[in-house]
């Protein structure tokens, strides 16, 4: 072998030649080999599934998107060759100071939402969705889904986003925001939700297209809302909606939808769900037509296993919705200052002028003085009743004269004995005895007079009962809820007014009235009391109060009041013989 010449400069070059041809091979096959042999040999990332979590506990991070983020394609624009989705269901929390919500990425819908300072019958945060609701088919097959699902009245787009689709979701770093997005074939959606650290008003937009189209659509909340422990909670709520071309409220429950979903579209400045106390409305943007579709859910709730008939409620009818929401207590005060709009919520009915003055004056009271609502109620029963003694002295003077006319009325009735309805003689009867009540200043209708001047305070109260969000849970003395009966195996207000009405009647003069209407009257006590043994304790307090101001009076009346003259005759008396052999 002949060795190199290091003085050849050609062969010197030929052999670095060869050295570096060998040296990039080698370094190929190592960039090539390498990566295949550990991609076998290192196990693969797991793919992340977020658990349920407890609601109370739930700080969720958005779940990786099937295709990457990256792709720098927008949620609302055509989508065609890229999707967005999560991997698995995750949970969401948002805290408040008013709220406590948990939302899911799977429909990307509202699983609970309770308020914070409200409680239920089981002292608990007042629970407003109905979960029992979830994932029970309507009539029609369609499953009812939690709220804030997506409606379609036609048009729907090929890709469901119903609960087989996982959007995915993005919260703030403050906790106040939600956002979802998904895209699949062409088909993009996307909701968010912006909460206030202490408000009941939370921003709400959503939309959805369809190959870049915008895709009409609302959002529905099935099932039912509000308080589901109440008695018969499916009938205290109702769809409500404010119509701004009359300035009118409108309502209706869950039977105008009975045969199917119902349409009512219109230009509202508020539409939404409400029971006695609360509401979820919607307030729409500028002074277009809000599409909303009524539902009629025959669904069991955690109060009540049997179906009952909730209302249900879509609004929207945009490609994209931007609105804002009120979830609340119907509270005048704080229905202001959200928005002087909502205060039309609280509607005290067609005697309003006499409603809402009485419970101004009984939240006066309470704040200012007795700082209790049963007590309140009991001194405003008392001021009414001293405003009205005046004519209660009146009506009680005119039973008077009639219980000293009683002889008279019973002579007339002997004399015309007998008679049938139809007989022409019956009115010259009621001639008689009409002119005797006239002679002597008589009333007739006295009797009937205290009863008449209660009913519109009563039916006022009522409503006040009703409506008022103060009332929900106010105690008195044993009884815990004033809007609701007594709890209690025997209810104690109800009795103790009926034990006092009969009191009452005794106490009060008798009039012209034959035995079978006394008879009648007798039982009046316990038909008022099989009326009011359910209705709430505040209005059985009032009336209860009603009854011991009248004894007061009618007591009071007994002891001052002279009796009255002796009654003139209605029909001339025959003068007597003169004995014979007198002057």
């Amino acid at each position: 072998m002949s060795e190199r010449n290091p003085y050849n400069p050609g062969e010197a070059e030929g052999e670095m030649k060869q050295r570096t041809l060998v040296a990039f091979v080698l370094m190929a096959l190592v960039l090539v080999a390498v990566p295949t042999i550990f991609k076998s040999v290192m196990p693969q990332p797991p793919v992340k599934v977020a658990k349920k979590a407890d609601a109370a506990s739930l700080p969720s991070p958005a779940a990786p998107p099937i295709s990457p983020a990256s792709s720098g394609a927008p949620v609302g624009a055509p989508a065609t060759a890229w999707n967005v989705a999560a991997h698995g269901e995750e949970l969401f929390a948002v805290d408040t100071a008013v709220y406590h919500i948990v939302f899911s990425n799977r429909g990307a819908v509202v699983k609970s939402w309770t308020l914070k300072k409200y409680l239920n019958a089981a002292g608990k945060p007042l629970e407003l969705v109905n979960e029992k609701a979830a994932e029970i088919n309507d009539r029609s097959g369609t499953k009812i889904w939690y709220p804030f699902s997506f409606y379609f009245r036609n048009n729907a787009p090929p890709v469901k986003l119903d609960e087989t689709a996982l959007f995915v979701g993005t919260q703030s770093s403050d906790g106040l925001s939600v956002t979802f997005d998904f895209a699949q074939n062409g088909v993009t959606a996307q909701k968010r939700f912006e909460f206030q650290p202490e408000s009941y008003l939370t921003a709400i937009t959503s939309t959805v297209t369809s190959n870049g189209v915008p895709a009409p659509h609302q959002l529905e909340w099935r099932g039912g809302f509000g308080d589901y422990s109440v008695q018969s909670a499916s009938g205290m709520q109702h769809e409500i909606r404010y119509d701004a071309s009359n300035s009118k409220l409108q309502n209706d429950n869950a039977k105008a939808a009975k045969d199917g979903p119902v349409e009512r579209d219109g230009t509202f400045s508020f539409v939404g769900l409400e029971d006695a106390y609360f509401a979820a409305v919607v307030l729409p943007e500028g002074n277009g037509t809000t599409n909303t579709t009524i539902f009629n859910d025959s669904v069991p709730t955690a109060s009540d296993q049997s179906d009952q008939p909730f209302i249900g409620d879509a609004v929207g009818g945009k490609g994209t919705n931007q609105f804002e929401l009120f979830v609340g207590p119907k509270d005048l005060e704080l229905l202001k200052k959200v928005n002087p709009k909502l205060e039309q919520i609280v509607d005290f009915g067609y005697m309003w002028f006499l409603a809402k003055p009485l419970f101004l004056a009984l939240r006066f009271l309470d704040h200012a003085y007795v700082r209790n609502y049963g007590w309140s109620i009991v001194v405003a029963t008392i001021f009414i009743n001293f405003c009205l003694f005046p004519l209660r002295m009146f009506n009680m003077k005119s039973m008077k004269k009639m219980q000293a006319l009683q002889p008279k009325i019973q002579a007339i009735n002997e004399k015309y004995k007998g008679l049938g309805m139809r007989d022409p003689k019956m009115a010259q009867k009621n001639e008689e005895t009409m002119a005797l009540y006239k002679e002597n200043g008589a009333n007739p209708m006295a009797g009937c007079l205290p009863m008449l001047i209660q009913m519109p305070f009563l039916i006022a109260f009522y409503k006040v009962l009703a409506v008022s969000i103060e009332m929900r849970g106010a105690n008195w003395m044993w009884v815990t809820d004033l809007s609701q009966p007594e709890h209690l195996p025997i209810k104690v207000l109800p009795v103790v007014m009926i034990i006092t009405s009969f009191l009452m009647q005794r106490m009060t003069p008798t009039t012209g009235m034959d035995p079978s209407q006394q008879r009648m009257m007798m039982f009046m006590p316990l038909v008022m009391g099989f009326f009011f043994y359910n209705q709430s304790s505040g209005l059985v307090l009032y009336w209860l109060t009603g009854n011991l101001m009248g004894i007061a009076q009618q007591y009071f009346f007994n002891k001052t009041m002279a009796p009255p003259p002796a009654p003139a005759s209605a029909f001339p008396t025959k003068t007597p013989a003169r004995k014979p052999g007198r002057k």
